[in-house]
């Protein structure tokens, strides 16, 4: 059966026809949909991790018990991930086990532009890379294969372009596949004298890979009639290529990104007057070109910043292609905003009204370093904000609370409180519940009492968190009541001791909350003062020098009414 599928969703069923029986994961755009399709299978358990570390780890045991098994990630995950990883290389596997990994060149959704093809040859593992849905697919059940074979993790790689994009794949049956476990400590135990024995196992496999990728079907040549160039690219690059350059020049497919193959490479390039990598970010094939002594262009033309595109590869190939294709429409930039009814917002127009340093997150919260609100004084990683938080105070900062939402907070938040209990630090930890997480699409996590699947299980507790960790100081605030956050602001911030607000208030974009109904304004009484606006609510303009509110977005969280001094904004009256 032939049908259209999102790249994310093909990996999803390549995993489900290979026989993939256990999947861990933690969300992050653009990787999420992967696992999220894979759970809708009844066949396969699958599960929201905490954390990337305990997901990999989670399928890494999986694998032992002789499962084929996937975790899934974005590429800041990865580095979360890395530490079971790299030594997972040196264990080998059991059942196959495919690592998915999603980046974001462009940094749609990111806060970096990293290049997780490094990842593979650093802890010497092979790497797939898919160009569209089809191939998604099949990379997903050759993984399998390639992981049973060779004895080892796979990365297959994703980015934006080809998760997020749909193209006609072919459905195929499942096949079972399961081991027996056996006992192996040699082989498993990686303390140093067995590590020590396993590295020169590891140094073969690469080896090996190497000679696979020769003549491997998904490392093609494809001829093309002018021979002055020869272009070098895969994933989402080769699509850009081939619509720009068609079949003019000859043109060398990688599947398989790591290890790649050497004769192939060599021999497109004796047979081209010049040798061409098109590739994004990084020079990945590049430098593997020129440790095998070649001369080749990449770039110098092509930068190691942005995404490409067919006129960024047009322009780099000198436009002298006859088939050209380059787009000549300019996109219009659609700036970011917390939604209407955002329960973050009253929170993070305190946090600017008092001029407090915050040290934020990453979430959609993260949406409160921008204007007008610009609450945010810095943002780096998951969990960053506590431990920053920490080294703020104690290095003589001054005053200042770190922002986290509840997702992140038990993704590696949690760590950063005990430290901060453990070493009594003067500083005040929000975090903000809005009860799913909220960045990446709703999905579950330890605190909403839900599973993946939507079924009920342990809920964890916030509050006795907190306090088990050692914080005597929690309380909670409706971030809708400016007054009452205010007050909790102030008197955390005034404490000598470590505290934590929750600033709990469910996601306004959640199906089933129930709005009230839009708030109204007085146009009498309006008197275009515009301290409404200093929210950054989407519903709120101005018009004729009165505001206005957008009924088809306002939710009537009445936040906006609580600034208006004149009495001009009001709750609507209820049915």
């Amino acid at each position: 059966m032939k049908t259209l599928m999102l790249g994310n969703e093909a990996v999803a069923r390549g995993l489900f026809e290979a026989g993939c029986s256990f999947v861990s994961s933690y969300p992050g755009t653009p990787s999420t949909e992967i696992t999220e399709t894979i759970a809708k299978y009844p066949e396969v358990y699958a599960e929201w991790a905490p954390n990337e570390k305990v997901a990999m780890e989670a399928a890494f045991g999986a694998s032992l018990a002789g499962k084929r098994t996937f975790c899934g990630m974005k590429h800041v995950g990865l580095n979360v991930a890395a530490d079971p990883q790299f030594t997972i290389s040196y264990t080998g596997v059991n059942g196959g086990m495919v690592i998915g990994v999603a980046d974001d060149a462009g940094m749609h959704s990111s806060q970096n532009e990293q290049d997780s093809r490094h990842y593979a040859r650093a802890a010497k593992i092979p790497m797939l890379e898919p160009s569209d849905s089809a191939e998604a697919l099949a990379m997903a059940k050759l993984a399998y294969d390639l992981s049973e074979q060779f004895d080892t993790p796979v990365l297959l790689k994703m980015c934006t372009r080809v998760s997020h994009s749909q193209s006609v794949v072919e459905c195929g049956e499942r096949t079972e596949h399961s081991k027996t476990y056996e006992k192996n400590g040699p082989k498993y135990i990686m303390m140093p004298g067995n590590a020590k024995k396993r590295h020169p196992i590891v140094e073969q496999r690469t080896a090996d890979l190497v000679k696979w990728a020769e003549t491997a079907d998904i490392n093609r040549l494809e001829k093309g009639e002018d021979k002055s160039m020869g272009i070098i690219t895969s994933s989402t690059s080769y699509q850009y290529v081939k619509e720009v350059c068609g079949d003019k020049y000859p043109v060398l497919k990688l599947g398989m990104i790591w290890p790649m193959p050497v004769q192939k490479i060599r021999d497109l390039a004796a047979s081209v007057e010049k040798l061409v990598v098109v590739e994004e970010l990084d020079s990945f094939i590049e430098d593997h070109c020129r440790n095998l002594g070649l001369e080749v262009s990449g770039k110098d033309t092509f930068s190691c910043m942005d995404e490409l595109s067919q006129n960024k590869v047009a322009a780099g190939l000198g436009k002298c292609v006859a088939q050209g294709k380059a787009l000549d429409e300019t996109i219009p930039a659609r700036p970011p905003v917390m939604c209407a009814g955002c329960p973050h917002r009253g929170l993070f127009y305190t946090l600017a009204k008092n001029k407090v340093t915050a040290l934020g997150d990453i979430g959609c919260y993260t949406l409160g370093a921008v204007p007008p609100l610009a609450a945010l004084d810095s943002t780096i990683c998951m969990g960053a904000s506590i431990s920053g938080l920490h080294g703020f105070t104690k290095a003589g900062g001054g005053k200042a609370v770190a922002v986290i939402g509840d997702s992140t907070f038990m993704h590696s938040g949690v760590t950063g409180l005990i430290n901060a209990a453990y070493n009594e630090s003067d500083s005040t930890v929000i975090i903000v519940d809005n009860s799913i997480t909220g960045m990446t699409g709703h999905q579950q996590n330890p605190t909403t009492g839900f599973n993946l699947k939507g079924d009920p299980c342990t809920k964890i507790d916030l509050e006795t968190l907190c306090k088990a960790v050692g914080i005597r100081r929690v309380r909670v605030v409706d971030p809708y009541d400016l007054e009452q956050c205010d007050t909790a602001l102030k008197e955390e911030l005034a404490a000598a001791e470590p505290s934590v607000i929750i600033s709990r208030r469910t996601c306004a974009l959640l199906k089933y909350v129930k709005h009230k109904k839009p708030v109204t304004i007085d146009a009498a009484k309006c008197v275009g003062c515009k301290s409404c606006m200093k929210i950054g609510c989407p519903a709120i303009s101005m018009k004729d020098g009165n505001a206005i509110i957008d009924n088809t977005l306002c939710t009537g969280c009445g936040v906006c009414g609580q600034l208006c001094k004149l009495g001009a904004i009001s709750a609507a009256k209820e049915d």
